[in-house]
C-alpha cells in the first residue's frame, strides 16, 4: 500500500507536480494507477476523461473500489500494459512506474501525448535521469520540472 496512499516519496512528488497545473477538462492518463490514487486525485481537479491503467490484478480491482468509494465519475479502469494505448491522445500522462518499464513505453506514451501535453514520469531515482532524459529526448519532449525527495525524482516533460 506505500505506493497507493500517497506517503511515498514518488507518489507524493507526482502530486505536487500535480497540484501545479490546471487540470480542468483535461483529458489524463494515469499509468500504471496502483490504487488509483493519482487519478482520483487528477479528477478532484478537474480533470475528465481519465483512464487509470494497471498490469497488476490487484490493483486494477483496488482502483475500482476506490474510484467507487470517492464516488468518481469520470475515471474508467483498465487492466493490462501500455499496448491498451493504440490510437489514444491525452493531455496529461502520469507514469508512477519502475525505471525499465517507463524506457520501454515512452515511445507509446510520447505517440498519445497531444502537443503542448505534459508528461509526468516518477518511479525511477536522481541517478536515472539521464538515461530517462536520452529516451524521452528522442520524441521532441523538454524537461520543464525536477522534483526530488530521499533521491528519487519525478519529472514533468512538455512536448
Amino acid at each position: 500500500m506505500s505506493f497507493g496512499t500517497g506517503h511515498h516519496e514518488t507518489t507524493h512528488l507526482m502530486i505536487q507536480h500535480l497540484l501545479q497545473l490546471d487540470l480542468a477538462h483535461k483529458k489524463v492518463l494515469d499509468m500504471g494507477c496502483g490504487t488509483g490514487i493519482l487519478a482520483i486525485f487528477a479528477e478532484m481537479k478537474g480533470a475528465k476523461p481519465i483512464d487509470a491503467i494497471d498490469i497488476d490484478n490487484w490493483c486494477y480491482q483496488n482502483s475500482i473500489e476506490n474510484v467507487a468509494r470517492n464516488k468518481c465519475k469520470s475515471i474508467t479502469v483498465f487492466e493490462g500494459d501500455a499496448s491498451l494505448l493504440i490510437n489514444k491522445k491525452y493531455d496529461v500522462i502520469i507514469a508512477n512506474i519502475n525505471r525499465n518499464i517507463l524506457l520501454h513505453d515512452i515511445k507509446t506514451y510520447a505517440n498519445c501525448l497531444n502537443n503542448d501535453g505534459i508528461l509526468l514520469l516518477s518511479g525511477f531515482y536522481q541517478e536515472d535521469i539521464p538515461i530517462i532524459d536520452a529516451e524521452v529526448s528522442k520524441y521532441n519532449l523538454k524537461i520543464a520540472i525536477i522534483l526530488e525527495k530521499n533521491n528519487w525524482v519525478a519529472v514533468k516533460y512538455v512536448k
